[in-house]
């Protein structure tokens, strides 16, 4: 490529102040971040529509939760493989490809008359929506000087936090209103504007390799990260494809698979060649702030999966107030995430993440008493505590996980944190979903009525949660801040 040096993220930008960058520079990370925004809520749509599409289409339940299963699963597989794609290709090339696929699907899943379509939809928009973050994070490090990317990776928290949030209550609104196609119907110009803006604006602002692909290593990364993902997804779900593949199973597999993934990448990348580049864990800092980020979302989405069931089948509450209930965490979540980000740029991680992770372990340890009388206020005040802690901590971590690896493994450690994301999700709501099955089991077949039951299976679920804190809460004393390295980049 030919064209001018951009300075990296962790260089000076000399000439002019650090608040300046060039005007497409300023245009794409917006673009990025409404593009993400737009393919996460997309992820978060479909529980709410299930009863619905189960009986439109005339399918079964458990067929039906293929739609979210399927999307986690090539999530899973993809986000891996997405590291390599941003080294051997442009951002630009990447941008357009995940937006194509995304657009794709949704338009597949617009004009879906029956299962097998839609669910090829959903297939292929999962595959746009895996390389979206790491693509918005590896261009963030790449384009936003080091005293700057912390506001920046606040937005990106926003991204994060938000669109889950509103998914389920947005698909409601959308669902009193019109047919469940319109999900896909009123999202789909949003990606194609994203995609025709994309492909006139994107500029390079990374030097590709032409490093081939290991084989091998796609085909265990799958089974590694897929066998994981659908086994925690399954346990505790009596569905038609647990008997086929048990879930236990699959994450035995998942977890030889993974084993094997490893061992072939630190062969591989003594030579450069490792579809994922495990040397983002010689970094102190990154191993450690990646470790507190599973925790989080372990706690993020285990108490997201309970705090429904606790809403409706304990406290007896419908589907909307159930959904007005979890909004308002997530709004605040996404309200602190730009503050945190400024904070962090001036104070570094520590006086943020420490009072976060005490906050979180409070709650946790508040959420055991939740009984059959809690108030609604309660359950919403806890759960707005519970999300300003988690937003304390993740965009400091994040932010300095990432800033404290060398530039060029910087699409690696994106990766390595999507996929992070997506096994603790899965592990989180599959452990807290398997401690509170169990309990309740036990309680009931003791004599205990099934509403009481049920409460004591979830403050169960809580305490673990709460006796997982107390280690994260303890290693926060051990993050640092970051001092990045740099690289020359070119544009073309």
């Amino acid at each position: 490529m030919t064209g001018k040096p951009i300075p990296t993220p962790a260089e000076p930008f000399e000439g002019r102040q650090h608040s300046d960058l060039d005007r497409a520079d300023r245009f794409v990370i917006p673009l990025l971040l409404v593009s993400a925004f737009v393919v996460i809520l997309n992820e978060t749509i479909m529980g709410v529509a299930l009863p619905e599409l189960n009986r439109d289409l005339g399918i079964s339940v458990s067929t039906g939760q293929w739609l979210t299963s399927a999307f986690m699963l090539v999530m899973a597989v993809v986000i891996p493989v997405t590291g390599y794609l941003l080294q051997r290709f442009h951002v630009r090339q990447v941008f357009i490809t995940a937006m194509a696929l995304f657009s794709l699907g949704t338009l597949l899943c617009f004009l879906a008359s029956g299962f097998p379509a839609l669910l090829a939809g959903r297939i292929v928009q999962a595959g746009g929506t895996a390389i979206m973050m790491p693509l918005l994070m590896t261009t963030v490090l790449n384009l936003v000087p080091a005293d700057r990317r912390g506001r920046t990776m606040g937005n990106i928290s926003i991204v994060i936090s938000v669109a889950p949030a509103i998914g389920p209550t947005l698909s409601g609104l959308i669902l009193d209103v019109l047919d469940w196609r319109w999900l896909f119907g009123l999202v789909l110009p949003i990606a194609i504007g994203g995609l025709v803006l994309g492909a006139l604006f994107i500029r390079n602002v990374t030097e590709p390799s032409a490093a081939g692909v290991d084989l091998p290593s796609v085909l265990v990364s799958a089974c590694a990260f897929g066998g994981l993902v659908y086994g925690f997804s399954g346990l505790g779900q009596k569905t038609e494809a647990a008997t086929v593949i048990p879930p236990g199973a699959a994450i035995a597999v998942g977890a030889v698979a993974l084993m094997l993934f490893v061992w072939r990448q630190l062969l591989l990348q003594r030579h450069d060649r490792a579809l994922l580049d495990l040397r983002v864990f010689r970094s102190t800092q990154f191993s450690i702030s990646i470790g507190l980020v599973l925790i989080s979302f372990l706690a993020l989405f285990g108490t997201l999966i309970l705090l429904p069931v606790y809403m409706q089948y304990v406290l007896g509450h419908d589907t909307l107030v159930t959904g007005l209930t979890m909004l308002p965490g997530g709004l605040a979540m996404g309200l602190l995430a730009p503050v945190v980000g400024r904070l962090y740029d001036r104070i570094g991680p520590r006086p943020l993440v420490i009072p976060g992770a005490a906050l979180v372990s409070a709650v946790l340890w508040s959420m055991t008493l939740f009984g059959t009388g809690t108030p609604v206020g309660g359950v919403v005040a806890a759960h707005v505590l519970m999300s300003l802690g988690l937003g304390l901590m993740l965009t400091p971590l994040l932010t300095g996980a990432l800033g404290s690896l060398e530039p060029s493994l910087y699409s690696h450690g994106s990766a390595v944190v999507g996929t992070i994301q997506q096994v603790a999700g899965a592990a989180g709501t599959a452990s807290f979903v398997a401690i509170m099955s169990a309990v309740s089991a036990n309680r009931i077949a003791g004599g205990m009525d099934e509403i009481t039951a049920q409460a004591d299976g979830i403050t169960t679920a809580f305490t673990m949660g709460a006796t997982i804190s107390l280690p994260a809460l303890a290693a926060t004393f051990l993050v640092r801040g970051t001092t990045t390295k740099t690289k020359n980049v070119t544009t073309s």
